[in-house]
């Protein structure tokens, strides 16, 4: 009787114990979790006060610089206009239905592109799915954004066709052709060379700085596209 006493005591005080590390793991997890959901906050609230800026500085430009040219490189617009008068430049712009159409794909490769590429760059910068690997984050977004950025860069050159010249005559532009060069180089920066070395701070919840570096770049350059691209269009 004693033996089986004292073997349900111990199984009672197993049974405790391994209760009370279920307890605590679970209170580990709801920290983790708080503190997660408070860098996304965090995390959002800095990519808004960026964005706010962005805009401040874009508007500004697009109130302090004259909004045309004036008269650029004749044969560069010359070549512009020969574009727009072409039978699907001219099909596009006079169209009821199809220029709102491919304004409305483009707007949404816009969505597809960079409202899906902000997660990864949220992730690079530490502030959302910090509990994920950073390959895994790049494998869900990157498919998704390509085919965005297909979508976007397709209709934005059709969207060119109809307005070459009115497009080539803005400062506007030209500025987001230059912000888009910038962004490009800055994803292409991080696949040649940020991106070898991702197995030595994959799994980290904050990545090195010139990984921050990259998706603070990223957020701020094609948020300026996007608002260059409304200046753009509202000065048409």
């Amino acid at each position: 009787m004693e033996r089986v006493g004292m073997a349900r005591a111990f199984f009672h005080d197993a049974k405790e114990v391994t209760l009370s590390s279920q307890v605590v793991q679970s209170i580990a997890k709801n920290k983790e979790r708080i503190v997660s959901r408070g860098r996304l906050l965090n995390g959002l609230i800095a990519a808004a006060i960026v964005s706010v800026l962005v805009s401040a500085v874009v508007w500004f430009l697009a109130v302090a610089i004259p909004a045309k040219t004036g008269s650029p490189f004749a044969p560069i617009r010359d070549l512009c206009a020969w574009i727009a008068a072409t039978r699907v430049g001219t099909g596009i712009l006079e169209s009821v239905w199809v220029f709102p159409i491919i304004e409305g794909l483009h707007l949404m490769g816009i969505a597809l592109s960079i409202g899906v590429l902000c997660w990864l760059d949220f992730r690079l910068i530490g502030v959302a799915f910090t509990d994920q690997p950073v390959s895994k984050v790049w494998k869900q977004v990157v498919p998704i954004a390509g085919v965005g950025f297909a979508l976007m860069f397709i209709t934005g050159a059709l969207l060119f066709w109809a307005e070459a010249v009115t497009a080539y005559d803005s400062v506007h532009f030209w500025i987001k052709l230059g912000l888009i060069l910038m962004a490009g180089l800055n994803a292409l920066y991080f696949e040649s060379v940020t991106h070898r070395g991702i197995a030595e701070w994959d799994s980290l919840p904050v990545p090195p700085l010139k990984a921050r570096m990259a998706g603070f770049a990223s957020l701020i350059l094609w948020t300026a596209v996007i608002i260059t691209g409304r200046t753009m269009a509202y000065s048409f």
